[in-house]
């Protein structure tokens, strides 16, 4: 069975690396068919490459090839890779990809062409790199009512912290050991401001409840505020910071999520991510807690998940798989700040007579040089607008949602 790789970056070579690497044992999985790689899509030259016989920089030429049943799409961002897709998906080819931004702005869209095409539209490698999740929430726990899921989904944020808390970098040193590693790109905003992270619980959000979530409707911060203070005062509460996208279900109309720094407690199943590996936690009311962990990106792990799709599609050539969701809705996605009640981590240039006149029931904590007119607290549960109001009178230096996950 013909298939065609469009990009030819980290993802796609990795993709045509497993598929010759793994050239024996495919076979055994789809009934005796092997793959072969047709067509690799770039726009550059790569004279040097032993697969350079099969690069082509027009797109019509995997279009127009009846052979070419399953395409890969690994190019990232929305254009072209939107109008590409749409044509092949409507020709009947399927597609799977790794492109998170593409899924979570037009996954709709695109699910609908394959629906009426009868091609597949596969996207595992789109939220957790190498990490399987989608089959997970889709088919292991489809038996559930799914309650909430958390996720540590940017493995870029996840290092940077875990040299803030455990090597006591600042953030700025913390992000430059992060691009000299290659974690972090030369502009980091889509990671350390929570973009990336935002896109993937668009995805999460959409599989698990049934409608198109958009990035614009997931409220998003980053973690460009945190301080070393902030993460000595919470290890002092034996917890630690995390960038964590929050799903909550609230209603079968309605539903929270949002991108943010998140206080987690030792004792929870995220707090022990580090590094650049990712997490996540789906809470449902039969299984329970139940957290998938592993590398989030990276060259062979995203593409395993990618050819893991490609496999799936060679078995489903002659019929559709029932897999996607339905269109979105304007208040699909709630004001969390209004409807959800949690605790919250607060750093504050004040007195203890001025806080306790705000909160009646804090928790103080400490940290070694604190300030005398300096105070650090976790709240009570509230919603993070009652937060707001309890603060107006205090001079706040920052404020970190607190997890039950």
């Amino acid at each position: 069975m013909k298939v065609a790789v469009m990009g030819y970056g980290t993802v796609g070579s990795g993709v045509v690396e497993v598929i010759e690497t793994h050239a024996d044992s495919i076979p055994k999985k789809i009934g005796g068919n092997t793959l072969e790689v047709a067509h690799i899509l770039d726009l550059r030259d790569f004279p040097e490459d032993p697969h350079k016989d099969l690069f082509t920089k027009d797109f019509n030429d995997i279009l127009n090839d009846p052979e070419v049943k399953i395409v890969a799409e690994t190019m990232g961002g929305v254009n072209p890779a939107f109008d590409f897709t749409m044509k092949l998906l409507k020709a009947g080819k399927s597609v799977v990809t790794s492109n998170k931004e593409l899924v979570a702005q037009k996954g709709l869209e695109l699910l609908q062409a394959a629906e009426e095409s009868g091609s597949n539209y596969l996207f595992e490698a789109s939220v957790g790199g190498g990490i399987p999740i989608i089959r997970p929430l889709t088919q292991c726990l489809a038996a559930n009512h799914i309650e909430g899921i958390a996720g540590i989904l940017n493995g870029t944020t996840n290092f940077i912290l875990t040299m803030m808390i455990e090597e006591g970098m600042s953030f700025a040193d913390a992000l430059k050991i992060a691009q000299e590693k290659g974690y972090a790109e030369k502009d980091p905003t889509a990671d350390v401001e929570g973009h990336d992270a935002c896109r993937k619980v668009c995805i999460l959000a959409s599989l698990a409840f049934g409608k198109h979530v958009y990035p614009s409707q997931v409220e998003t911060e980053g973690i460009t505020n945190i301080t070393l203070e902030d993460v000595s005062y919470i290890n002092s509460a034996n917890g630690v910071i995390k960038l964590l996208g929050q799903i909550k279900y609230i209603n079968d109309d309605q539903i929270a999520a949002f991108v943010s720094p998140a206080v987690v407690y030792n004792g929870s199943q995220l707090a022990s991510v580090k590094d650049v590996f990712n997490a996540v936690l789906v809470r449902g009311d039969a299984v329970g807690d139940v957290c998938f962990y592993g590398p989030g990106a990276g060259k062979l792990p995203t593409a395993s998940a990618v050819v893991a799709d490609i496999i799936d599609c060679a078995k489903h050539t002659e019929r559709k798989k029932i897999f996607g969701w339905g269109a979105g809705e304007e208040d699909y996605v709630v004001d969390y700040k209004s409807s959800i009640e949690m605790p919250f981590y607060v750093r504050a240039k004040a007195s203890c007579a001025q806080v306790n006149a705000a909160f009646p029931d804090v928790k103080y904590l400490s940290r070694k040089g604190q300030p005398s007119d300096e105070v650090a607290f976790i709240t009570d549960v509230m919603t993070e607008n009652e937060l707001t109001e309890r603060l107006s009178g205090l001079e706040v230096i920052n404020t970190i949602k607190v997890t039950n996950y």
